[in-house]
């Protein structure tokens, strides 16, 4: 039996490995796709201390590489279902069913996508899902903003003071961000507000050059030039696995608060998972250390 199960192979999980085995404790981490999470598709990080310029990928690696090095096992498998009702927790994987003393879960969430032609195609190279991450390599350029909530107008807003133009499109004509944050960034003289439309494609060579909007109302198009795409239509957290067995919040995410615990003792959630205002990867790394030093505090005092 392990000491500790962590779901999930991003920041917050290889983050909450570490913490675990130099707790004196063994981790066993599931992830269903690669390490890294959403960052590794990112080609340079500048917002995470003293890591200024390293690739998503490398990035990735090197803390996924250090939580081995520690002696965490990682399956690459899928989580289907969960028991924690018992002192023993379970967790029923595609490789099978595995026990430990507690466990973690840091699932992530994945960003909402447009699902227009050349999305998937431009990730990373033009086309991204975090202006805090992304938007100082666009710097004096044209670029867009998909959506209409508060994300979007956060997003405009912070890319307004570094671009030389940013467009906001929005499918519909009316916003459900806070009228205080509409008006922050409609005063604002290099921001163009463009309702009722959606992107029908973005084109590029090897990055994005322009985008083709297409009108809701008639139906027609218009090619326009411009850098960079960034969607900000909300996150989608994975957690129908554990519907009515931890507690989730009206969207979906772990209601659980900055301490990582949730209602069932022995069971932390950590990173974009659970409810946060900050999805970041400092942020992710801080959830990590929390959980598994919960989750070690725990296991001293019950087994």
């Amino acid at each position: 039996m392990n000491d500790i199960i962590i779901i999930g192979a991003g920041t917050a999980g290889l983050t909450a490995a570490i913490y675990g085995q130099r707790a004196g404790l063994s981790c066993k981490i599931f992830e269903k796709y690669a390490p890294g999470g959403q960052i590794v598709n990112s080609p340079s990080i500048e917002n995470y201390p003293g890591m200024y310029g390293v690739s998503g990928y490398d990035y990735s690696m090197a803390l996924f590489e250090q939580a081995q090095k520690l002696g965490a096992s990682v399956e690459f498998a899928e989580v289907q279902s969960v028991d924690f009702s018992g002192k023993t927790k379970k967790v029923i994987t595609t490789a099978g069913e595995f026990e430990a003393k507690a466990v973690i879960i840091a699932n992530g969430a994945a960003r909402r996508k447009i699902g227009c032609k050349g999305e998937e195609a431009f990730e990373g190279r033009g086309v991204s899902y975090c202006a805090t991450c992304d938007g100082a390599f666009f710097r004096g350029k044209t670029v867009a903003v998909v959506g209409g909530g508060e994300s979007a107008f956060e997003e405009t807003e912070y890319l307004a003071e570094i671009c030389d133009k940013v467009y906001l499109i929005h499918r519909r004509d009316i916003f459900i961000a806070a009228k205080t944050a509409v008006d922050s960034v409609l005063k604002k003289k290099n921001v163009t507000v463009l309702t009722n439309s959606v992107i029908d494609e973005i084109k590029g060579q090897n990055a994005v050059s322009s985008i083709v909007l297409k009108s809701r109302a008639n139906g027609s198009t218009v090619e326009m030039p411009l850098s960079a795409v960034f969607v900000a239509i909300g996150l989608m957290p994975d957690n129908k696995a554990y519907e009515g067995v931890l507690k989730l919040d009206e969207y979906g995410y772990f209601d659980a608060g900055e301490d990582c615990r949730t209602e069932i003792e022995g069971v932390f959630v950590a990173g974009d998972t659970r409810k946060k205002a900050l999805r970041q990867l400092v942020t992710a790394a801080s959830d990590g250390a929390e959980a598994a030093t919960a989750a070690a505090n725990y296991i001293r005092k019950n087994f």
